[in-house]
């Protein structure tokens, strides 16, 4: 099942205990990010109340007990998009209360973790983030029936192999 607009939002707002997001690729190529990437290349300043909004529900669910984790896998040097997240993306949402994680594969095999994007909320709800080669998101897909005991496994071994962004 595919999900956009709203029913996509609504796993943001609705989950009740955790949210976990296992990034693997090196870039995303966003739509909605296609302006402050290119901004940020050409070294311009971060704007003002930049992703205020994502902050924002970081700190609701951080003020509720909910937690918000990712573990982004990584490879240097960093891609350009890499760069972006870790400056002016990955700082705000750390100061906000989320728990991000990176694993470095560089000088080390792969521990073992899929190429799969996902996001794994309140460790029942798989939902696959499929992407092009070139980091465009083809679709978000709720998957049915997932092996739950798989992402579970998947999720504590990337956060075992990882260190926090704060080391950095």
């Amino acid at each position: 099942m595919l999900l956009d607009g709203d029913e996509w939002q609504a796993y943001f707002r609705d989950f009740k205990r955790s949210a976990f997001r296992l990034e693997v690729h090196q870039t995303y190529t966003m739509p909605t990010e296609d302006a402050t990437v290119r901004d940020f290349l050409a070294g311009a300043p971060k704007p003002d109340g930049f992703n205020v909004p994502w902050h924002r529900t970081i700190r609701d669910h951080a003020a509720a007990g909910r937690t918000m984790t990712r573990a982004k896998v990584v490879r240097r040097p960093l891609t350009p998009y890499s760069r972006y997240l870790f400056e002016w993306c990955i700082p705000g949402n750390v100061a906000a209360g989320e728990h991000y994680q990176v694993v470095d594969v560089t000088d080390q095999p792969n521990p073992g973790l899929p190429e799969q994007d996902f996001w794994l909320f309140d460790e029942a709800t798989v939902v696959h983030l499929n992407y092009r080669p070139d980091g465009t998101q083809i679709n978000r897909e709720l998957i049915q029936d997932p092996d739950i005991g798989k992402y579970l496994a998947w999720r504590d071994l990337a956060l075992e192999s990882a260190v926090p962004f704060s080391a950095h």
